[in-house]
């Protein structure tokens, strides 16, 4: 079976990542289960372990 397109991740247009993900939730959405727990990785590159 042939894929006329295939689907890659995106995000929505006009999103900025850092600023959507660095909101608290409201009490409101916290009281209703309605978030999602972010858990933010670095890399540092600049100063590596020895």
């Amino acid at each position: 079976m042939k894929k006329d397109h295939e689907q890659k991740p995106s995000v929505a247009p006009g999103m900025n990542d850092a600023e959507e993900l660095n909101q608290e939730a409201t009490q409101e959405e916290i009281e209703s289960g309605n978030y999602t727990e972010v858990t933010t990785m670095s890399w540092d590159e600049v100063d590596p372990s020895e």
